[in-house]
């Protein structure tokens, strides 16, 4: 066990390396760029396979309990340690993103990324280093190992919005990195504070302690600076203004890792980090990260609603980007009740999150490719029977992602979203319950609005007309009613495992629930 994760965290490096190679051993194809997205391919698939037998042999019994862990010295002057191991609430989101990447690999294989001044070696090499990254901040232990994986993803994800990105992707590229960097020096200070006061810098030592090391005052300063820096990524409203640029601009493959992966690992850091290691400063911030998360619910879903009906700046992948931060308001409300209840929403809702709206952004990505835009009032436009009509399956798919993006009961949607408002119904001891049930009624309104604005995209893209109900077609759609390509080979391998991972998360909560909920109690219990 302790092999495989150590294999998971490792091997993208090194296939990373070797996709920059001259000519990696036994990958020539028909041309060098195929041959090195199918070693792509071939990598993501081993870490996949690694991840899914790591799962395997998780003691489901015992899922509180650290597992597959290795603990060697590192940097011993200043106490730093190469600490791995998951849990009930890391190993979800490992899997997640092992999943993830494997089907962007996937996809990009069979549609190649437009190459603009750098060759696919550059853009499987950081594909790979991103994934890197991505599994070693959920299966790091030590706080400063956590922020080195934290900063690994943010130069990949730069290049690949700015060389493979659309319009506008060299502004939305250099927005990502300059917040996400700033927010995470400060999230750099409140670590170096926790580990210095505390006397070291390992999570599970941290965590035992809670908080018992640590002055009211320490753990406020620290939650303070760590908290706006996994708010930056998360992302929480008003610190959310990077993503729409860079979803909008980012290629396929870009907004589904950003969406699916990267926006995790901010919340995951206020379960693993702020809760268990700095319960009080915790508890102080806790009504004001509420309060965020609600107006961010309300606030994204007001936006998409807008952008939905009178199609001003109305891009469809922006759409779906401001619903992120209505979605992931609901992770952070969860969080900030500080219940198991609320903080296993939080959880599931992050896991049906990445599988929903990976899925919407490589829809809406495919839909880009055959129509020549994402622009919704040219999409609405269309004469004929629009999507329905001239793709039916992919049609059918997008209506798919949106009523499971709208919390439908027996997806995957629905639980994570519920809960949230469930524990904001009793909150934590100490924490006002009014305001937590003006918060509930606030996310509860959100739900709604997200309903209206996910079915006026339904019509609108997949049925035709403009939304507004006047029947009255855009001057600017494209005309042309003849069919299009419906779903190809590629496609159906990269999106039906999300399609069937949202109906039986759905379907069967108690698989993720089970999991996390005993690592959830002894992390509010103080890891004991």
């Amino acid at each position: 066990m302790q092999i495989l994760l150590a294999a998971i965290v490792v091997v993208p490096l090194l296939g990373a390396v070797a996709a920059l190679l001259p000519a990696p051993p036994g990958l020539k194809g028909t041309s060098p760029g195929q041959a090195v997205l199918r070693h792509g391919v071939t990598v993501t698939g081993a870490v996949l396979a690694l991840s899914i037998a790591l799962a395997a042999g998780f003691d489901h019994d015992h899922p509180a309990r650290m597992q597959a862990t290795t603990d060697i010295s590192w940097i011993p002057a200043l106490g730093i340690r190469i600490h791995l191991g998951v849990d009930g609430v890391s190993l979800p989101l490992l899997v997640l993103s092992a999943l993830l990447t494997f089907l962007c690999a996937l996809y990009s294989y069979g549609s190649p990324p437009r190459e603009r001044s750098a060759s696919p070696k550059a853009f499987v090499a950081l594909l790979l280093v991103l994934e890197a990254g991505t599994l070693a901040t959920f299966a790091v232990l030590d706080l400063m190992l956590f922020f080195l994986a934290f900063e690994m993803v943010l130069i990949p994800m730069y290049f690949l919005i700015a060389r493979w990105g659309g319009e506008g992707r060299t502004r939305a590229a250099w927005r990502f990195i300059l917040y996400t960097l700033l927010g995470s020096v400060v999230m750099l200070l409140g670590l170096l504070v926790i580990g210095i006061k505390g006397g070291t810098f390992d999570m599970v030592a941290l965590a035992t302690d809670n908080g018992s090391g640590l002055s009211h005052t320490t753990q406020v300063i620290a939650v303070l600076a760590i908290g706006t820096g996994l708010a930056v990524k998360a992302p929480m409203w008003p610190l959310h203004s990077w993503l729409p640029d860079a979803h909008t601009a980012a290629p396929t493959v870009g907004s589904v890792l950003l969406a699916g992966v990267l926006l995790k690992m901010g919340t995951y850091g206020f379960v693993r980090i702020v809760l268990p290691i700095t319960p009080d400063g915790a508890h102080t911030f806790a009504p004001y990260l509420a309060a965020f998360a609600a107006v961010g619910i309300v606030y994204g879903s007001l936006v998409c609603l807008a952008l939905a009906r009178t199609g001003a700046k109305g891009d469809l992948k922006r759409l779906i980007a401001y619903s992120s931060v209505g979605h992931m308001g609901f992770v952070l409300l969860g969080i900030a009740t500080l219940t198991p209840t609320g903080v296993n929403g939080a959880l599931f809702a992050n896991i049906a999150h990445g599988l929903i709206t990976g899925l919407l952004f490589f829809l809406v990505g495919a839909i880009k490719d055959r129509y020549g835009t994402s622009d919704l009032d040219r999409l609405s436009g269309l004469t004929g029977a629009a999507l329905y009509g001239r793709a039916p399956r992919l049609g059918g798919l997008l209506a798919f992602g949106a009523v499971a993006s709208l919390g439908l009961p027996g997806l995957a949607g629905f639980w994570g979203e519920m809960l949230a408002m469930f524990a904001s119904f009793r909150p934590a001891e100490g924490l006002s319950r009014p305001a937590f049930l003006t918060f509930m009624a606030l996310a509860g309104f959100g739900t709604l609005l997200t309903a209206a604005y996910m079915l006026v995209v339904v019509r609108r893209v997949c049925m035709g007309g403009d939304g507004d109900g006047d029947g009255v077609t855009p001057a600017n759609a494209p005309t042309g009613a003849g069919p299009l390509a419906d779903v190809q080979a590629y496609e159906f391998a990269a999106w039906t495992p999300l399609v069937a991972l949202t109906v039986l998360a759905g379907l069967w909560p108690a698989a993720l629930l089970g999991l996390s909920d005993p690592a959830v109690q002894q992390l509010l219990a103080g890891g004991k």
